[in-house]
């Protein structure tokens, strides 16, 4: 089972780092996604990275590529999403992902609970 927190009401401009760790597993071995769900919307891609095996490299959805940064910890069990300069329409239920497989690409298996971001003045 995966957890995700951290999430929280912010204002404009400011920061929130996100966690997502495993209960049962650790997130140190393949894939782990961020995605995000806002009122309304279909569920959209944030950040992914890659398994540290091949390199751990991280690809960033257009909208926040520039101001959110995924990475994991020393020991690969943790990994987060840093976001700065929040904007309003940052504003969702964000969940973290994983499955096994190396790559980001492709459906995701195992999903977290979703923590909310609220991003408002």
């Amino acid at each position: 089972q995966l957890q995700a927190s951290g999430g929280g009401l912010v204002q404009p401009g400011e920061s929130l780092r996100l966690s997502c760790a495993g209960s049962d597993f650790s997130l140190a071995r393949y894939a782990v996604g961020w995605f995000r769900q806002a009122p309304g919307n279909e569920r959209e891609d944030v950040a992914c990275i890659t398994s540290p095996s091949i390199g751990g490299r991280t690809t960033y959805a257009n909208s926040v590529k520039g101001r959110f940064t995924i990475s994991r910890d020393n020991t690969g069990a943790t990994v987060y999403l840093q976001m700065n300069n929040l904007k309003a329409e940052d504003t969702a239920t964000y969940y973290c992902a994983t499955k096994p497989s190396y790559y980001c690409d492709g459906a995701f298996d195992f999903w977290g609970q979703g923590t909310l971001v609220t991003v408002s003045s």
